[in-house]
């Protein structure tokens, strides 16, 4: 009996141990600079987002937060080797709503489901897009716009960042909710497809505050309505699609940081944390508001509820859409 009783105290020790070795091992991460994949190219929109807060990050954590740049497949590369990473605290994901929740259902090829393979650390972005015509369009209103598209007698294009973009999945979301059919023309980011809605090649966009405003101030395109659930301040007669005849449309597109599933969840709301801290900065906030990003900063489990509802909602909006690439 005494040998069990010494054996057993024994396995207790070692546990004991195990655990206070493991408390500080997340108690001292990070030791070492925190790799932020991001699955867009340098000068892009998350990369513009990423440099906004990347300073203020790393000192909050004590160590360098280093990008690494996985451009390709609307953000599928970049999935990828976030995913197969080591989930040692030392790998993120940056990421928005079409690699976390679009292109599992959109592309037919991409067989990582992110809700399986990361774990959530916090939303970072919730934007609004705005639709927008040219100058010279006859639409001065969205419910113009509405109305002819309902009426089928026009036809009508709309331009995107490229097949699977939060822009391309909005103007496929209005064709939906209207019952109309637009063509969508893809480009290779929204620099181009801006040039020829100038040009009038294009009926409209939807597509980010941040790219459209200077042209809006500049009178080359007319907003005619913003895609969120409510106004924005520094457009007060911009109403809503759903203000503009469209019940309940709101697409929206954000950002988010994720980790590699089975990341140790001390380590994960440490880093949550951090950059909750480094969202609630006057300095990042003011960085933000410049581009007309709203900031959100959710816990890992506020993320969670709503990175689920998105999901769903656009696995439903790719079957009824019936969009599907290659």
């Amino acid at each position: 009996m005494m040998k069990f009783v010494a054996k057993f105290a024994g396995k207790l020790a070692v546990g004991a141990a195990a655990c206070v070795l493991a408390g500080h091992a997340f108690a001292e991460w990070p030791e070492k600079p925190v790799r932020m994949v991001i699955g867009f190219a340098p000068g892009g929109a998350s990369d513009i987002a990423f440099k906004m807060v990347q300073d203020v990050l790393s000192q909050k954590l004590g160590q360098p937060v280093v990008p690494e740049y996985k451009p390709g497949a609307n953000g599928n590369i970049a999935n990828q080797a976030a995913a197969t990473a080591a989930p040692d605290g030392y790998t993120a994901l940056w990421a928005n709503v079409g690699p976390l929740a679009t292109n599992t259902y959109l592309y037919k090829g991409v067989k990582l489901d992110p809700a399986k393979a990361f774990v959530p650390v916090t939303q970072l972005t919730d934007s609004p897009l705005v639709v927008v015509v040219p100058k010279s369009s006859p639409y001065h209103t969205m419910q113009d716009l509405v109305q002819a598209a309902r009426k089928g007698d026009a036809h009508m294009s709309y331009g995107s960042a490229g097949n699977g973009s939060s822009m391309h999945i909005a103007g496929a979301s209005l064709a939906l909710a209207l019952n109309a059919s637009f063509t969508h023309v893809p480009y290779k980011g929204s620099g181009p497809a801006i040039q020829d809605l100038l040009g009038s090649r294009l009926t409209f966009m939807v597509d980010s505050r941040s790219t459209t405003a200077p042209f809006i101030k500049d009178g080359l395109l007319r907003a005619l309505a913003v895609s969120g659930d409510k106004r924005v301040a520094d457009m007060p007669d911009v109403p809503t699609v759903a203000e503009a005849g469209v019940p309940g449309f709101k697409v929206t597109t954000w950002q988010a940081v994720v980790m590699p599933a089975g990341t140790p969840a001390p380590i994960v709301e440490k880093f949550s944390k951090a950059l909750r801290d480094t969202l609630a900065t006057p300095e990042v906030r003011e960085r933000f508001a410049r581009i007309y990003t709203p900031l959100v900063g959710s816990t890992p489990e506020e993320f969670a509820k709503f990175w689920a509802k998105e999901r769903h909602e656009a696995k439903t909006l790719v079957e009824k859409a019936q969009m599907q690439i290659d």
